[in-house]
């Protein structure tokens, strides 16, 4: 496979700024940060909100495993599926607070490490939306799209 093709994916929320989803390069299919956003409402899954709509409280199992949902979407979209990630960089918000509860999800869906790929998670101050983890995977890419 030759060339740089952009992803744009139709079930997965839409990129809160001017770049794709993902884009293939060669083998490897490279996805933009990917948060729990639903792709239906724009909601942020497991955010409790006070009467003037600021986040008071959030539950990081929920967004982790919205934003696991998010992925996927993305990586079937530009060809490849959930076994082919190979590297995974992940952002949460509050490291001290989400690192158990997130490394729990994340396991759920990795049950082995053998076969899960790599990871590197980073705490941050904040994301550009009201999310408490964000996500930028490398896939392999085994067959044209």
């Amino acid at each position: 496979m030759t060339g740089v093709a952009g992803v744009q994916a139709g079930n997965a929320p839409t990129p809160v700024g001017r770049y794709p989803h993902a884009r293939r390069h060669g083998d490897l299919l490279f996805l933009s940060g990917i948060g729990p956003r639903d792709p239906a409402t724009d909601a942020v899954p497991g955010n409790v909100l006070d009467a003037d709509g600021r986040v008071v409280a959030h539950d990081i199992a929920a967004q982790a495993r919205a934003v696991f949902a998010n992925v996927r979407a993305v990586l079937e979209a530009g060809g490849a599926r959930w076994e082919d990630l190979l590297d995974v960089t992940v952002y949460l918000t509050d490291m001290a607070g989400d690192f158990a509860g997130y490394n729990a999800v994340w396991a759920e869906h990795f049950p082995d490490p053998a076969t899960a790929p790599c990871r590197t998670t980073f705490g941050i101050d904040a994301l550009p939306t009201p999310i408490a983890i964000e996500l930028k995977c490398i896939a392999a890419l085994r067959t044209s799209p």
